[in-house]
């Protein structure tokens, strides 16, 4: 306890509650969808056969169900409870994905990684929501930022291990996601529901009250921003193989443990978010501050001359995303009231998706339009710049409009 509390500060004995360690497993698992796929890109193109641009759909198609779904899954774990959500979420995750290693058909590929997204939207946001649940005010910033500290964890282990496993074969590395189904198990068998269920509630009212909480100029700036902190990690997740493989001369490997030291970054940025939220009146300079890190790395992930420089780069980013990313979770769960945490977390959740969904997409079109004019390279480096701005400038604008309306203030 006494290392936990040197590293997230006075709050830190909320990791002695057994429903949150309970979390935290499920938080293991929950960001495996995107990071062990990312350091995989560029040898899956011939294995699927497919073009450098069209191996983004990969990416693309796990983010998309959340567009629709996590909204859902959020008014269901509000009425019915977390728990049988998060059970079935982390099981049909988890199958899903280990049943990639036996195809590759790609449209069977990107079948699988949809259904694999359903899945995911019964996971992370339910996760968020639970620990909303538990915890309030600057407890709440730090439990948020220790569980994001254990994605971290995942984030940075799972994209190295990925990156050695394919280098013996390409189906090895899908053979991780099986761990959701015992996480599923534990889940279902240990924990214990804190709020939610609410099964004979008003659905009239609940649908009354999410409508005017939607109407806030606040929330609706705050939900924007989401978005930001997905935009700018996706498009480093999608092209980082790409950068380090191609234009670096490095191997699966190394883009694997690039993906790793920025998710290390981003484990420690998530878990100062408990300090940050009790040093500053509100949230405002920290949000910005998280942005710029983000759009400052991957610029120069995109701009990087050789793999140190990228190492570096990628340190900056993951930092600034974990800072920014808890920060935006945990103001999107202090905001809202216990009936509605589960909806109004899983719509911020479906505002990053939006983010994560159409970046792959764009940015494979961007670099298919580019490359004959300017080259293959100058194209990816070209479009990695492109999201900079759009991110920077979306993150900016948001933080700056919600703040005059409500200064963000801590603890919602």
């Amino acid at each position: 306890m006494a290392l936990t509390e040197r590293l997230v500060g006075e709050n830190a004995d909320v990791a002695a509650d057994p429903r949150f360690r309970v979390i935290l497993l499920g938080s293991l698992v929950s960001p495996m969808g995107a990071s062990l796929v990312s350091p995989l890109l560029d040898s899956l193109v011939s294995v699927y056969g497919v073009s450098e641009a069209r191996i983004g759909l990969v990416m693309a198609a796990f983010t998309a169900p959340a567009i629709v779904a996590i909204p859902l899954v959020g008014l269901v774990s509000d009425r019915y409870g977390r728990k049988p959500v998060l059970t079935a979420g982390l099981a049909v995750f988890g199958a899903a994905g280990a049943a990639l290693a036996f195809t590759t058909d790609f449209r069977a590929v990107v079948a699988l990684r949809f259904l694999q997204g359903v899945g995911y939207t019964g996971v992370a946001p339910v996760l968020i929501a639970a620990t909303g649940d538990l915890f309030a005010g600057d407890r709440e910033a730090t439990a948020q930022g220790l569980r994001f500290t254990t994605v971290g964890l995942s984030l940075a282990l799972v994209p190295v291990l990925a990156g050695l496993l394919v280098a013996l074969a390409w189906q090895y590395p899908f053979a991780i996601y099986a761990l959701g189904l015992p996480a599923a198990a534990v889940v279902h068998r240990y924990y214990e529901e804190s709020a939610g269920g609410n099964g004979d509630a008003n659905e009239t009212g609940d649908d009354r009250r999410l409508r005017d909480a939607l109407r806030s100029p606040r929330l609706g700036l705050v939900l924007l921003g989401r978005a930001v902190p997905s935009v700018l990690w996706f498009g480093f997740l999608t092209y980082n193989s790409i950068v380090v493989v191609r234009f670096l001369d490095g191997t699966p490997g190394a883009a694997g443990a690039l993906v790793g030291v920025a998710s290390v970054a981003s484990s420690v940025g998530g878990t100062q978010v408990g300090r940050l939220t009790a040093a500053f009146e509100t949230r405002r300079v920290p949000l910005l501050a998280g942005t710029a890190a983000s759009g400052a790395g991957l610029g120069g992930v995109a701009l990087a001359p050789s793999l140190p420089v990228a190492i570096v780069a990628a340190v900056v980013v993951g930092a600034g995303f974990g800072l920014v990313l808890t920060l935006y979770r945990s103001t999107i769960s202090t905001l809202a009231p216990d009936a509605l945490r589960g909806s109004l977390v899983s719509l911020g959740e479906s505002a990053g998706r939006v983010g994560s969904t159409l970046t792959p997409v764009v940015m494979g079109g961007a670099v298919a339009l580019a490359t004959p004019r300017y080259g293959f390279e100058a194209a990816v480096r070209g479009t990695l710049l492109g999201v900079v701005a759009v991110g920077g400038v979306l993150g900016v604008v948001a933080v700056v409009l919600a703040d005059r309306y409500a200064n963000l203030a801590v603890g919602g």
